[in-house]
């Protein structure tokens, strides 16, 4: 009998110290989340130089040039109201012309813009209406035109600069 009490005690001391193994205890805690707005835009390089060499006998019009040659992408998170401006650092003298034309996957280009007198304080836009989310790889053209009548012009480098803005 004595056995059996000793048997007895001992699987109960055991059953309690299993017990022990598998008791839980729970906590919580608060997680804050956010999202800051982001505005991120890169662009693939330079465009080639853009030099016009021909035009048509009779006409003032001397042949554009275009390249198409780089391109953009662009990550937003703030709103569908999003959009792309350009502006040149310094204008162009008249009887020259840079245009610009961004493709959109998200958002509405304006097509062929003349940003030649869109300087700091005029950007144009050149892309509107932006959605939330990302655009990758979008083509980037420019296109230089000149008149005859406004003279050669030495290779001249110019800053566009591309914001992303609301």
């Amino acid at each position: 009998m004595r056995n059996f009490l000793v048997f007895t005690a001992v699987v109960a001391l055991v059953f309690c110290v299993a017990g022990e193994g598998f008791a839980q205890a729970s906590v919580n805690q608060n997680v804050t989340l956010a999202v800051d707005p982001i505005y991120l835009m890169s662009v693939s390089g330079d465009p080639a130089p853009l030099t016009i060499t021909s035009g048509t006998a009779g006409s003032d019009i001397l042949t554009p040039v275009t390249d198409n040659s780089t391109n953009y992408s662009i990550t937003q998170n703030v709103a569908a109201t999003v959009k792309i401006t350009a502006e040149i650092d310094a204008a162009l003298a008249a009887g020259y012309t840079l245009e610009v034309n961004l493709a959109s996957g998200q958002g509405t280009s304006l097509g062929d813009v003349d940003i030649s007198s869109a300087t700091a304080g005029s950007a144009a836009d050149v892309v509107t209406g932006i959605a939330l989310g990302a655009d990758a790889s979008q083509t980037i053209q420019y296109t230089f035109g000149a008149l005859a009548s406004a003279g050669q012009l030495a290779a001249t480098a110019r800053v566009v600069t591309l914001t992303l803005t609301n």
